[in-house]
């Protein structure tokens, strides 16, 4: 647990009584602390009754005549689409209002050596955000680092919340996926790498639009740190242009251009991750050597890694062995089975269009799975690539509105993905990919989108076990 000692002996609201609420709460009780929760949600309000801890309601004015703090939790609206009533109390009384990425880097930047530490050096945060493919980035980099034989622990957005982290050790590497709904109210964040991977529309409800989708993601790089910066859209190379006073630690990278002509860069060129610095070739990878980094999405990731860990100081030889060895993420292009010569392919997370987008992109003959809860735009954006897909098979709220959109190209509803994985099944031909892209939220069927991939596996692994039967 990282002890969050800031506000020792002060009481401090916690809203929301969830994974990142409930460590929160137990950080700052462990700083000496009194957390005083809050939960809309009865089940919340139990949990932390349940954990030891004061419970208030904090919509009301009079808890916060004394409190110091009030820490919201990521999935609560502080401001857009309306702020929560907890937050306009807080706003009122002139109580500071953050979340538990503030506290963590809050932490980092008073850390001290442990009695076993050499004490020489500080531990280093890598952050990365981005619209699509923050997490196997995250968890590319955390692999990299393992195999290369640092000392590094993986947290955030992906695997465990940042205060549920082991207080860390000198020289120790700390990889954070982040998400806009995190950087937008930290009031400290302060991580040694940034990465900004791409930008595309997505949770513009919560940040009234995508300019300020895009202005929290770029909180993350006010304070100057070492970054990699994803150039392929317009708010990528605005972003780098504005950093261009620290030119000798910002990297840019690319998946579609070629960037010999930057000081430092790292880009994908005839399916080689190349590093170009002072104008020469310095490194060189053969992406095909990385079976589980497949598309130009993911050698986007695989380009921000390695620049990632250039920045940290690791040579090129210690990088390739993990971006080699990387087995990739579940319900991310997570190849189930090759039956017949017909690939199952699970990427779950794919959940709006310009993820489904990139799915696509990574396959020919493609029998599409797709469909869930509609986003704006639906599918509209994705018509081009039909080419790629002999037939879609239509799951979820969505199904009729997408079979508008796809008109007389090949489409059935299934309604659900065990009859769309039955029937995308017995319509394939030796050399195709059922793909479960869904270019949705998976709420209308399915609490979230580990949920559905799941289902997509085991209904892959029954008809497997018919068929052998």
């Amino acid at each position: 647990m990282i002890v969050v000692q800031a506000y020792e002996g002060k009481r401090v609201g916690i809203l929301g009584m969830g994974r990142s609420g409930l460590a929160a709460a137990a950080a700052l009780e462990a700083g000496g602390a009194t957390p005083i929760c809050w939960d809309d949600n009865e089940a919340g309000q139990e949990a932390a009754r349940n954990a030891g801890f004061a419970v208030e309601n904090l919509t009301h004015e009079e808890p916060f005549a004394d409190l110091a703090a009030l820490i919201v939790s990521p999935g609560i609206p502080h401001l857009y689409p309306s702020p929560h009533r907890a937050v306009e109390q807080a706003w009122s009384a002139r109580v500071p209002v953050d979340n538990d990425i503030g506290l963590f880097f809050q932490e980092m930047f008073t850390w001290e050596p442990g009695a076993d530490d050499d004490g020489e050096a500080s531990p280093s945060v890598i952050a990365i955000t981005g619209s699509n493919g923050k997490s196997t980035c995250t968890a590319l980099i955390h692999h990299i680092l393992t195999e290369a034989g640092r000392e590094t622990q993986l947290g955030g957005n992906i695997g465990v919340g940042v205060l549920s982290l082991t207080y860390p050790r000198s020289r120790e590497v700390i990889v954070l996926e982040l998400s806009s709904y995190q950087t937008d109210l930290a009031r400290y964040l302060t991580p040694d790498v940034a990465v900004f991977l791409n930008l595309s529309d997505d949770h513009l409800d919560r940040h009234a639009g995508r300019g300020g989708y895009f202005a929290a993601k770029k909180r993350m790089f006010q304070n100057g740190p070492k970054s990699v910066i994803g150039i392929d859209e317009a708010e990528g190379r605005a972003l780098m242009n504005s950093l261009d006073g620290f030119a000798e630690t910002v990297l840019p990278i690319s998946s579609a251009h070629n960037l010999k002509n930057e000081n430092w860069s790292v880009f994908l060129r005839k399916k080689h991750l190349v590093e170009h610095r002072d104008g020469k070739q310095v490194a060189s990878f053969d992406l095909r050597e990385a079976p589980a980094l497949r598309g130009a999405h993911n050698a986007q990731n695989a380009a921000a890694a390695f620049a990632a860990c250039r920045l940290l100081g690791l040579g090129p030889r210690q990088i390739e062995p993990g971006l080699r060895s990387f087995p990739g993420l579940a319900h991310r292009l997570q190849q189930i089975a090759e039956v017949d010569g017909v690939r199952y392919v699970n990427d779950s997370k794919a959940t709006n269009a310009d993820a489904a987008e990139k799915a696509l992109l990574s396959f020919e003959n493609i029998r599409w799975i797709v469909g869930g809860k509609a986003k704006d735009g639906g599918i509209a954006d994705l018509l081009p690539l039909m080419d790629r897909v002999a037939k879609s098979y239509l799951i979820g709220e969505a199904a009729p509105i997408f079979a508008e959109q796809l008109g007389s190209h090949p489409h059935v509803i299934a309604e659900t993905i065990e009859q769309a994985v039955a029937l995308a099944s017995a319509d394939a031909q030796e050399g195709d990919t059922i793909l479960l892209a869904p270019a949705c939220a998976s709420f209308d069927q399915y609490p979230n989108f580990e949920v559905r991939g799941d289902a997509f596996c085991t209904a892959v692994k029954r008809l497997i076990e018919e068929r052998a039967a």
